[in-house]
């Protein structure tokens, strides 16, 4: 059984890169240098839709389905905030960008994975009026057919742990980024059961690791509870002697590599860019593909080649 989470000590140099995209088509941004034999896959991770009904949004989802089914994945996940403003509003508000947001994961022939994001979570805290909802979750769990918000599942020789980072705290920061301890304690089950070596692919909406805010405010820039996952370090710890690739994470709508102790982490853009209004520091509305070849990732930033055309003043 290897473990190449923990064989190498702590001079290990951190890696990271802001992928500043412009234009269509593809941009490899990196992978990891871990070198294996086969299991094999290729999947799609698209994050951050922000599904709604206006400026043609539901066109842009379109043609970003038809540019994930052009990969010929097999399988995608999808990386949270799948529609908008669903903290804050109430079910019958947000009840149509479920629908557009579900027409959109209908329209992808690959089975589709998905993440709890804070925009998923409906009537935590109305501004409306209408009362807070008794479970800000139940709206999602419903719409996407699951019976608890973080899961694991295995494909093609790969393991998969989609995790839900969000937690509400109704304080200044609404909510924040936090595996709770009974998420925790399931993620300890699941991991003994999984074999020795198997590569494995960790999903959490909120950021595990990221160099974002140190890149675009500074390098004593401190994040903010609801950018970041708060815990990060204890989370990862849980995978200690196991085969930990590929992190995939969102929230954030930029495109970023880290590889860090020979996990890589890959910040997923947005399919909606900058919330519907272009390009936000440099990533385009786009989503990743990416190949698994044993333990190796390889992968590339897709821009589907949509035009904003929300209002500026919107």
């Amino acid at each position: 059984m290897t473990n190449p989470i923990t064989r190498r000590s702590f001079i290990n140099k951190l890696m990271a890169g802001l992928a500043l995209l412009a234009g269509g088509g593809s941009i490899p941004v990196g992978c990891s240098r871990r070198k294996s034999d086969a299991p094999s896959m290729r999947l799609v991770f698209y994050t951050d839709v922000h599904a709604r009904t206006e400026w043609e949004t539901p066109q842009a989802m379109a043609s970003a389905a038809d540019a994930i089914n052009e990969r010929q994945a097999n399988l995608v996940i999808a990386g949270g905030d799948l529609i908008t403003d669903g903290f804050q509003s109430s079910a019958a508000t947000v009840a149509p960008r479920w629908d557009a947001y579900l027409e959109m994961q209908r329209a992808i022939k690959a089975d589709v994975y998905p993440t709890m994001g804070n925009h998923d979570l409906v009537a935590a805290m109305p501004t409306n009026g209408t009362p807070p909802a008794d479970d800000p979750r139940a709206v999602y769990l419903d719409r996407m057919g699951l019976e608890r918000t973080y899961y694991s599942f295995s494909a093609a020789g790969y393991h998969f742990i989609i995790l839900d980072s969000i937690q509400v705290t109704r304080d200044d920061y609404v909510y924040q980024g936090t595996i709770g301890p009974e998420q925790l304690e399931w993620l300890q089950r699941d991991l003994a059961m999984v074999p020795g070596g198997t590569p494995i692919i960790l999903v959490s909406h909120i950021p595990l690791l990221t160099s974002f805010f140190n890149a675009s405010k500074g390098a004593t820039y401190a994040a903010r509870p609801n950018r970041v996952v708060v815990n990060n370090r204890e989370v990862l710890s849980i995978f200690k002697g196991h085969n930990l690739i590929l992190v995939l994470q969102g929230h954030l709508h930029v495109s970023e590599l880290i590889e860090w102790q020979q996990t890589t982490f890959l910040t997923g853009g947005a399919v909606c860019g900058k919330w519907w209004r272009g390009v936000w520091y440099g990533t385009e509305e786009g989503f990743y593909d990416i190949r698994l070849t044993g333990n190796r990732v390889d992968c590339s930033y897709i821009d589907y080649g949509w035009v904003a055309r929300r209002p500026a003043n919107k």
